[in-house]
């Protein structure tokens, strides 16, 4: 194991990283039923792509402002990695799977990122990742299964199941392919670099989807456009800063906390009772994030 991955497996979660932990949380839990909403609109794709065209404007102001050092071939495709993986990619699968796929089951599935994570971390930056923390993980990962079963619906999984499987492994590939970036660039230069080309490689979809567009329902726009802004622009911001300020498989593990807050706004927002099975796996997910990151 290296000296910066045991250093960074000891540093303590400060104030900074806390705010980007939560902000991230709260984000993508809110982006689940922002997804189904804009799919009533719009083709999974063609969402994906006014998604993040409307987060890539912004983002490529941010470069164009501060100027950050332009990154070498090396830096570069990895950068590359995040925008068609974590972007174009993931959100592609993401939504075409979430058209057959139920919430609590799409939630399980993209749920094996974290699992996914320690394991590419361990093998590709020498991260450690005790015995502990896997059983944790372990909780964590029964806790979204209890969800899930407890949507009511089972867990009736197709094509779609594989196409979020793909999109949780996009996601596991680029957490560890981008982490070394933030030993040379700063977060939001690299969230900003994914935004802008992840949105480059969804414009082939832009003009069905600006089609759609002109003939949408406003709760769909409004679902777009929050897309835009909070679950990707925001989120991925935050996200990049905790990635930066923690080991790769730690920072993964926190996304467990994403169901149960799912669970929770629906309750707060729409009224949604969560069922018994699924206030129960809440807890367990919960606890096992807390496991995972609980330091003596």
């Amino acid at each position: 194991m290296s000296a910066a991955a045991i250093l960074s497996s000891r540093k303590s979660i400060d104030g900074v990283t806390t705010t980007a932990v939560l902000v991230t949380i709260l984000a993508w839990a809110s982006a689940f039923p922002a997804i189904r909403a804009g799919l009533q609109a719009f083709g999974p794709i063609e969402l994906g792509a006014l998604r993040f065209v409307i987060a890539a404007v912004p983002a490529a102001l941010f470069l164009v402002v501060t100027r950050p050092a332009w990154p070498n071939v090396s830096d570069f495709l990895r950068l590359a990695a995040g925008g068609l993986l974590f972007v174009a990619f993931y959100t592609a699968l993401l939504n075409m799977g979430e058209m057959t796929v139920s919430a609590g089951a799409a939630s399980f599935i993209i749920n094996t990122n974290p699992i996914m994570t320690a394991g590419l971390a361990m093998i590709m930056l020498g991260e450690r990742f005790t015995a502990r923390a896997w059983a944790g993980t372990a909780v964590s990962f029964v806790g979204i299964g209890l969800i899930a079963f407890g949507e009511g619906k089972g867990m009736h999984l197709d094509i779609g199941a594989l196409l979020i499987l793909g999109a949780a492994l996009c996601n596991s590939v680029t957490t560890v392919v981008q982490k070394p970036l933030f030993t040379r660039h700063k977060p939001l230069t690299v969230s900003a670099w994914n935004m802008v080309i992840g949105a480059l490689a969804l414009s082939p979809w832009l003009p069905n989807a600006a089609s759609e567009f002109a003939v949408a329902s406003a709760s769909g726009i409004q679902a777009v456009v929050y897309l835009g802004l909070v679950p990707s622009l925001v989120a991925y911001g935050t996200w990049a800063v905790a990635l930066s300020r923690l080991p790769a498989s730690r920072a993964s593990n926190f996304m467990y906390c994403v169901p149960p807050v799912a669970t929770l706004l629906g309750f707060l927002w729409l009224g949604e009772v969560p069922t018994i099975l699924g206030a129960i796996g809440g807890i367990l997910a919960l606890v096992g994030v807390a496991v995972v990151n609980w330091r003596r």
